[in-house]
């Protein structure tokens, strides 16, 4: 049985398609399903922020195939393990969640790893660089995630 692990940021174009990249690429595809999902309907259908596309193409990962959707309730079934970028996003799912089950599947990324900080910064309104940092996070999270699941 796989196990099933949902990123999920605010629009779906920054932060949770480089999550849904980089722990795609350390995880056993047969034994670990990776989708990612925005709590706001903003860009649904739409491929990530060309700046998220660019920082994971630096780093050998393409995801430009991935395409923008909503988090909705039905996730709570379809997936094990729901990973959220920052507190406002936490609450946002958590208010979804109809049982004790359902909200403990949530943890915040940066939970995985001793970071100092908690939550992953949306780069969204800054710099090339702030991608980067983003970029740099995650891929330590992940890469924990990683060694728990593999």
């Amino acid at each position: 049985m796989k196990t099933k692990v949902l990123m999920v940021c605010l629009g779906n174009i920054c932060r949770s398609p480089l999550a849904e990249g980089i722990l795609a690429s350390k995880v056993d595809p047969d034994h670990v399903f990776v989708d990612s999902a925005g709590t706001g309907g903003y860009h649904i259908g739409n491929p990530p922020d060309r700046r998220s596309i660019a920082v994971a193409r630096k780093y050998g990962l393409d995801i430009s195939h991935q395409r923008c959707r909503q988090f909705s309730k039905a996730d709570f079934a379809a997936f094990d393990l729901i990973y959220v970028m920052d507190r406002s996003n936490f609450s946002n799912v958590a208010r979804l969640a109809s049982t004790s089950e359902e909200a403990q599947k949530i943890k915040l990324l940066l939970e995985e790893v001793p970071l100092g900080i908690s939550e992953v910064p949306d780069p969204y309104y800054g710099e090339a660089d702030g991608f980067e940092e983003v970029y740099q996070m995650i891929d330590r999270a992940c890469e924990a995630i990683a060694k728990k699941l593999n």
